[in-house]
């Protein structure tokens, strides 16, 4: 059985304070053989700012819009709101509906101190899940959308923490 659905959270600008909502993707899948398995998804927006433009650079650097998505097994409830919190920490910068002039500044300030690449991204929701003993196994992927490359950057780490918890 697959359930597919958009979730909405009222979110807050980081400056303004003015909210909107943010729309995420998610995806419960399962099945039922000796036992039941459930898988959770949950896929998010995020900004990436390159590390490579911002050091070779005099005048600030590229960013791109991406996305990131997390799959889990999980042995204890676990909550899409907090698979979409690791998700937005894990970027250079979290994306959000409503914007303001003073938002928009701390955006793009805040994403150029926080460059990162799709591997970091990766790398940084992967060691949240590893530490997390609700998550059984895991997958996360992270595309960013190049502003400046005709091709997009692409990350992906699969992890099987518990024998036997990796879905089919």
């Amino acid at each position: 059985i697959e359930f597919t659905f958009p979730y909405f959270i009222r979110k807050a600008a980081p400056v303004s304070g003015e909210a909107g909502l943010m729309e995420y993707g998610c995806k419960v899948h399962g099945y039922a053989d000796r036992d039941v398995r459930l898988v959770a998804e949950v896929r998010a927006p995020i900004t990436t700012l390159c590390p490579c433009s911002k050091e070779i650079s005099r005048h600030g650097a590229h960013n791109q819009r991406g996305s990131v998505t997390v799959a889990v097994t999980f042995n204890s409830l676990i909550w899409f709101e907090d698979l979409i919190r690791m998700i937005e920490q894990a970027g250079s910068c979290e994306i959000y509906s409503l914007l303001k002039r003073e938002d928009e500044k701390y955006v793009t300030e805040r994403a150029y101190r926080h460059p990162k690449f799709v591997e970091d991204v990766v790398r940084e929701v992967a060691g949240k899940l590893l530490a997390d003993p609700k998550i059984t196994w895991f997958s996360v992927s992270a595309e960013s959308q190049e502003s400046i490359h005709n091709h997009n950057a692409y990350a992906f780490l699969e992890r099987e923490k518990v024998k036997g918890a990796r879905p089919r």
